[in-house]
């Protein structure tokens, strides 16, 4: 029950809290967004799970929605391919430190595939994501 109380209390509390789940919260992926976020239906009671949006921790793969540019279109949908071959619809996942995200009605955590490997680092590893930045560069810009 405690878990449960926790994660609908971290789904309503104010932006900018300090409270994390530490995990592991099983979920089952039910749809992959984008190179960097992926929805899942967690379980956090038996007989009661949540859907939501889960934004990856500490990591930025380029944008597949409004890109600034063809680049970013181009490795934002190479992003998603990644992700969505390694998590298919209905792949059982565990979020760890699972925190509000500050919009877009997300939360922020790591993500484990089946294998027990973080799919935020096999993102950084394959050069489909940047460490995050509030302004990453994939234009070429020199702006990150």
């Amino acid at each position: 029950m405690r878990i449960a109380v926790a994660f609908l209390c971290l789904l309503t509390a104010p932006a900018g809290g300090s409270d994390v789940l530490p995990g592991p919260i099983p979920a089952a992926v039910t749809r992959v967004v984008d190179g960097d976020t992926v929805e899942v239906r967690a379980r956090i009671w038996p007989g009661h799970s949540v859907d939501v949006r889960v934004r990856l921790a500490d990591v930025d793969a380029a944008e597949t929605w409004r890109p600034r540019c063809e680049a970013e279109r181009e490795a934002g949908e190479a992003a998603a391919l990644f992700v969505r071959e390694r998590l298919p619809e209905g792949a059982q996942v565990a979020l760890r430190e699972v925190r509000l995200g500050s919009f877009a009605g997300r939360v922020v955590a790591r993500l484990d595939l089946p294998d027990g490997r973080d799919l935020g680092d096999l993102l950084l590893q394959s050069g489909h994501a940047l460490p995050y930045s509030p302004r990453p560069d994939w234009c070429g810009e020199g702006t990150s």
